[in-house]
């Protein structure tokens, strides 16, 4: 009963009803979210230049339209940065602001400290593009802090391994000598390839009737992209298109350099890699893409608290 009369008061009633209301007002007219966007025209036309500069040809709708949504959440991932403070407390910020002063010329006689604060105060760190980028990282690293991707599974790592057989395959490997030729002495070739057949010289013998080639003479062990940086993709195609066999000479074989007479004295076969070959590329891409779905699904739970135009 003692209860029931201090509860029948005129205060307690107010303070009742003020909370009852103040619930509703909550309830029922929300304060509105920040607000991200809509991009302006000029930043709309950047990303079409850069789009076409990159591919070559204008983006279409639904590019553009993914162009747009990306840029937003960048734009929502730095609001929440700012919202954060965190540029109060990160040394790169504070590195780059510290240097936009120094090129604007300003802050002389003053301490680092007070540049620094002096560059807040002209909220320098909203116009930067690299403060903005690096916001951007600082937050994103937070979210995946918050919502760490697992790391691949054995069996992840055996349904990638299985689906990426024919990528994955180790490619032919050649052990090779050669002779070259360059532009001035093409007429030499025919009569210094039957020399060299003919009295039975040996790669290294033959050396000496080569013409001087800078990345070398003897390769060993490398695969038809290794040639290639060598010597060009010309001569790879030609090469195995002459079918060379093991321990035996082939040509001429035209390169963009020239000619070569090529000794072919090991040929490594193409073969299905081995998964321990491959763990390490696997590893990486699959938590490469852990990280990426992550870091997506936690930037889908931020919009919520945002509202986004378009």
């Amino acid at each position: 009963m003692r209860l029931l009369a201090r509860l029948n008061r005129p205060w307690v009633h107010f303070l009742l009803l003020g909370t009852l209301l103040f619930w509703l007002q909550g309830r029922l007219f929300p304060a509105p979210l920040p607000t991200i966007g809509p991009l302006p025209e000029a930043r709309i036309a950047a990303l079409k230049e850069q789009w076409f500069t990159a591919v070559g040809r204008p983006p279409s709708d639904e590019q553009m339209a993914k162009l747009i949504d990306a840029e937003l959440d960048r734009d929502m991932l730095y609001q929440r940065a700012l919202e954060l403070e965190l540029h109060l407390y990160d040394p790169v910020v504070y590195q780059r602001l510290l240097r936009n002063m120094f090129f604007l010329g300003l802050g002389e006689g003053m301490t680092e400290q007070e540049r620094y604060e002096q560059a807040l105060e002209m909220r320098l760190h909203l116009g930067d593009e690299v403060v903005k980028r690096r916001m951007i990282q600082v937050v994103e690293q937070l979210l995946l802090a918050a919502n760490p991707p697992a790391a691949p599974s054995e069996a992840e790592l055996a349904v990638e391994f299985n689906e990426r057989q024919e990528e994955l395959r180790r490619p032919p490997r050649y052990t090779v000598e050669h002779i070259y030729f360059n532009r001035d002495r093409e007429a030499d070739v025919a009569s210094v390839i039957d020399q060299i057949n003919s009295t039975g010289l040996t790669p290294t013998e033959a050396r000496e009737l080569s013409s001087p080639f800078l990345p070398g003479y003897r390769f060993v062990r490398q695969t038809p992209d290794q040639l290639a940086r060598h010597f060009g993709s010309a001569f790879v195609l030609n090469l195995l298109e002459a079918q060379p066999e093991a321990n035996a000479w082939v040509g001429p074989v035209r390169s963009t350099y020239g000619q070569h007479y090529v000794y072919v004295s090991e040929i490594v076969p193409a073969r299905a890699a081995t998964l321990d070959e491959v763990r390490p590329l696997l590893e990486r891409d699959l938590k490469s893409r852990a990280r990426a779905t992550a870091l997506e699904d936690s930037i889908a739970r931020m919009r919520q608290d945002y509202e986004v135009l378009r």
